[in-house]
């Protein structure tokens, strides 16, 4: 259910997922992901049930759905280690950070960045530039 393009069904998976983990309820091996990203950020958590507030980046307001989206998106990557390499471009990150909450937040940099400049530019999304941005991180 989490991949649609409805707002509201996406935010309400993430929100039920997050109710069924507080109850200790068993929890399906996506559910489990996105709790685990909602476990980390404290800050969220009592955000997650408001699934019809938005969110406004260019007032300083981080949207939870998408960062924890974000968060997914990434864990996904490097389980498959697509784009070619992007463990090792982790393990580069991480040995530097020494934090994999924080390599995880440099890298989602990189994917909101691409994301954005597809968006704005009203072109396909740019791997290259992806790729270029994720090797920045790791100097």
């Amino acid at each position: 259910m989490l991949y649609t393009q409805d707002r509201t069904q996406q935010r309400q998976f993430l929100a039920n997922a997050w109710q069924k983990f507080l109850n200790k309820q068993t929890l399906d091996p996506l559910e489990t992901q996105l709790t685990q990203v909602i476990e980390i950020h404290p800050e969220y958590h009592k955000l997650i049930s408001k699934i019809e507030f938005d969110y406004f980046p260019e007032q300083g307001e981080v949207n939870p759905y998408l960062h924890i989206n974000l968060h997914l998106s990434l864990r996904e990557q490097l389980s498959i280690n697509q784009p070619l390499d992007i463990k090792k471009i982790y393990q580069k990150i991480l040995t530097r950070t020494k934090d994999p909450h924080e390599t995880e937040h440099r890298m989602m940099d990189c994917i909101a960045q691409m994301i954005f400049s597809a968006q704005k530019d009203n072109m396909p999304i740019d791997h290259q530039s992806y790729i270029h941005c994720l090797q920045n991180q790791s100097y």
